[in-house]
């Protein structure tokens, strides 16, 4: 089956994982480790992307990144490139380092961007590297030390972290370590390394079986059909498009088939405003998929949904059937 696209849109948090190929290490020593810090910092200063979590394990890597401009792309391949070609000069290797291509889990921010801060930053303590919190503070690998304010780097965005605690920095620091300890001893169904129905959930009660998820996003429902809607990736929506037309259909006694004709008797027309209404005003469907699958223009597809619009204010029955 052929891999999915990456969802990468700058303003969307992005939990990145890197690993190394064939479960192999990734640094030898601290002077690799040293050389990757210091290629992350200048590229997050210079792509203007936020980090808010960061650790360097001997095998893996885990980054939480806010891209602003950018895509997350331009960074990550800069990034991966310059520090392969360096570490296998170096240790005089050849081949690939890295396993495949980085994975990136598109994740609601509002809900998980703590639970992956505290996710990522406790990666040391659970993979046997350090005994306990204290002895994570002295880790100089991870992000953890940065936050509380005692490490050597300076590219961890604490300004819009520690505000999250508290407002004062000591409090937000107490409250942060406060909050870490609580997370050795949660128990969750899910893990934070990828995205999907079992890991969203388990983070987020709120939400049900039935949402839509997508294994590329943490989050369910309303952000995965926003996320989605925002990337208008190929074949991305083409699931619930399906189930929108299929509705719409049923509701005036049509076929999926016949929606997609080039048709202008008034049931046609109104079906397809009403198509077009939800697909780009309620479920954040990419207009050009619309106007792939209905045989219209892109700006015919706002036209619609405007006339769209219309019909639903005027048919409250319409409205509930198609949700």
């Amino acid at each position: 089956m052929p891999r999915k696209a990456r969802i990468d849109i700058p303003g969307l948090l992005q939990h990145v994982i890197v690993r190394g190929v064939a479960q192999t290490d990734i640094f030898t020593d601290d002077k690799d480790r040293e050389d990757f810090v210091s290629r992350l910092g200048s590229l997050l200063c210079e792509t203007k992307t936020l980090c808010y979590a960061w650790v360097l394990l001997d095998n893996h890597i885990h980054l939480l990144l806010l891209p602003t401009e950018q895509p997350l792309a331009r960074l990550m391949r800069r990034l991966l490139t310059g520090y392969a070609v360096t570490h296998n000069l170096r240790h005089k290797r050849a081949g690939h380092l890295f396993q495949n291509r980085y994975k990136s889990i598109a994740c609601d921010d509002e809900i998980y961007r703590l639970e992956l801060l505290r996710y990522i930053h406790l990666n040391p303590l659970r993979a046997g590297i350090v005994t306990d919190l204290e002895e994570l503070a002295r880790y100089q690998w991870c992000g953890h030390q940065q936050l509380i304010g005692a490490g050597p780097y300076e590219f961890l965005a604490k300004a819009e972290l520690l505000p999250l605690f508290a407002k004062s920095k000591k409090i937000a620091v107490e409250r942060y370590l406060a909050f870490l300890a609580d997370g050795l001893h949660t128990n969750k169904r899910g893990k934070l390394s990828r995205g999907g129905r079992q890991s969203s959930r388990a983070y987020n009660d709120h939400l049900s079986e039935d949402e839509l998820f997508d294994e590329r996003i943490l989050g369910g429902g309303d952000f995965v059909k926003q996320v989605l809607g925002a990337a208008d990736l190929p074949g991305a929506s083409e699931r619930d498009l399906g189930e929108l037309i299929a509705r719409v259909a049923a509701y005036y006694s049509l076929s999926t088939e016949e929606l997609s004709w080039p048709c202008r008797r008034p049931v046609y027309v109104q079906a397809k405003a009403v198509i077009c209404y939800f697909a780009m005003r309620r479920w954040r469907l990419p207009a050009s998929a619309v106007a792939e699958r209905l045989g219209y223009t892109a700006s015919a597809v706002s036209k619609a949904a405007h006339r769209g619009d219309k019909l639903c204010r005027e048919d409250k029955k319409l409205q509930g059937f198609i949700g």
